[in-house]
C-alpha cells in the first residue's frame, strides 16, 4: 500500500484596511485562474507558516504586512489527489504600508481590489475563502480585530544538565538549539515585536539573539522570568503578567519549561479568560517553540482572543 503524501502548506491573510471607519479587505485576481481570491502562497522549505503569509503578501501585494490574530485554515484536494491546507491570519494594512507598497501587474497577481466585506463576500470564488472571510468579520464584530500579543519562547535545545559542570543558568545551546534558535526568528518577526524580554539563563539568551539581530531590538534580561527565580520562590509572575498587558504592545517573552505553564497560566487569569485545553496545550512547550497569545487592543474584555504555537521548521 502507498503512503499518502503529505499535505501541501500555504499561508496567507486577510489584508484590511479602514477608510472613513468602515474596513475594506483586500481581494487578489489571478488571470491565469480567472478567480478572485485572499492572497496566499507555498511554503517554502526552512519556513514557519507566519514567515511564508508575510513573505507570500509581501511577493504577491508588494505590501509589508504585520500578522494579527489567526483565522484559522481551510483544506481542498489540488489535481491528483493531494490535499492542501492554507493557514490565515488577519492582517490590518496601515498608510504607511501603502505608501510603501510597490505593486506591478505578474502572471501571478493580475490586479488587487480593496472592498468592502459585503462585496468581497460576492467577489471572491471559493467558499473556503468566505469561511475565513467570516470569521475575520467576526473579530471586526467584537472589536477584536486590532490585536497586541504575547508571544512565550521556550529556549532551544540546551546541553543537558548532566553534562555541565557549571551553574544551571550557563548552559549552552546546543547545535540544535542554535539551529531552532534560527529558524523561529523570522516567524515571531512577522507578528512585529517592540519588546524582547528574556530570561537571565545563558539558553534562553542565546535563543533570542537571532531576532534581536533581524529586528534590531534590545533583549532586555529579567530575572522576574528566570528558571532560578521560579524555583526559589521569589518571581513575581503576576507583577511581570500585570504589567504586559497594562503596556499592550506585543512583547517576546523567552523563558523555560517549568515556568511558562504558569506564566501562561497567569495571563489566562488577569485577562478573563478560563484555562481551557487549548491554552493547556500551548503552555506546555517542546524547546525551539513559542506560543502567540492575542488581545485586542481596544477591547480588554475579550480576554485572549486567539492562540496559536509554532515551531523551527
Amino acid at each position: 500500500m502507498i503512503a499518502a503524501l503529505p499535505p501541501v502548506l500555504a499561508a496567507g491573510a486577510v489584508c484590511w484596511r479602514l477608510v472613513d471607519g468602515k474596513a475594506r479587505v483586500l481581494v487578489v485576481y489571478r488571470a491565469s485562474h480567472t478567480d478572485f481570491s485572499l492572497p496566499k502562497g507555498k511554503v517554502d522549505p526552512g519556513e514557519t507558516l507566519p514567515e511564508t503569509a508575510v513573505r507570500e503578501i509581501r511577493e504577491e501585494t508588494g505590501l509589508g504586512v504585520t500578522l494579527g490574530p489567526p483565522l484559522g485554515t481551510v483544506d481542498y484536494p489540488l489535481p491528483g489527489g493531494r490535499e492542501k491546507v492554507v493557514h490565515y491570519w488577519s492582517a490590518e494594512v496601515d498608510d504607511h504600508a501603502l505608501e510603501l507598497s510597490k505593486f506591478i501587474s505578474n502572471d501571478e497577481i493580475a490586479a488587487l481590489e480593496w472592498m468592502p466585506v459585503a462585496r468581497a463576500r460576492k467577489k471572491l470564488t471559493y467558499p473556503h475563502d468566505l469561511d475565513v472571510l467570516d470569521r475575520f468579520e467576526a473579530l471586526l464584530e467584537s472589536d477584536s480585530a486590532r490585536t497586541f500579543a504575547i508571544i512565550a519562547v521556550r529556549h532551544g535545545t540546551a546541553v543537558p544538565p548532566s553534562t555541565w559542570d557549571g551553574p544551571d543558568s550557563t548552559r549552552p545551546l546546543m547545535h540544535r538549539g542554535s539551529d531552532q534558535a534560527v529558524g523561529i526568528a523570522r516567524g515571531i518577526a512577522a507578528f512585529a515585536p517592540e519588546k524582547i524580554i528574556s530570561s537571565t539563563a545563558a539558553r534562553c539568551l542565546a535563543t533570542v539573539a537571532p531576532l534581536a539581530a533581524l529586528t534590531g531590538l534590545e533583549v532586555k534580561a529579567s530575572e522576574g522570568i528566570s528558571q532560578d527565580s521560579f524555583e526559589s520562590g521569589v518571581a513575581d509572575l503576576p507583577k511581570v503578567v500585570s504589567r504586559r498587558l497594562k503596556k499592550r504592545v506585543t512583547t517576546v517573552l523567552c523563558s523555560h519549561g517549568p515556568v511558562l505553564p504558569r506564566l501562561i497560566s497567569q495571563f489566562a487569569i488577569q485577562a478573563g479568560t478560563g484555562m481551557d485545553d487549548a491554552l493547556r496545550a500551548a503552555s506546555s512547550l517542546d524547546t525551539g517553540e513559542f506560543t502567540i497569545l492575542h488581545f485586542s487592543r481596544t477591547n480588554p474584555s475579550a480576554g485572549i482572543v486567539a492562540v496559536e504555537t509554532h515551531s523551527s521548521a
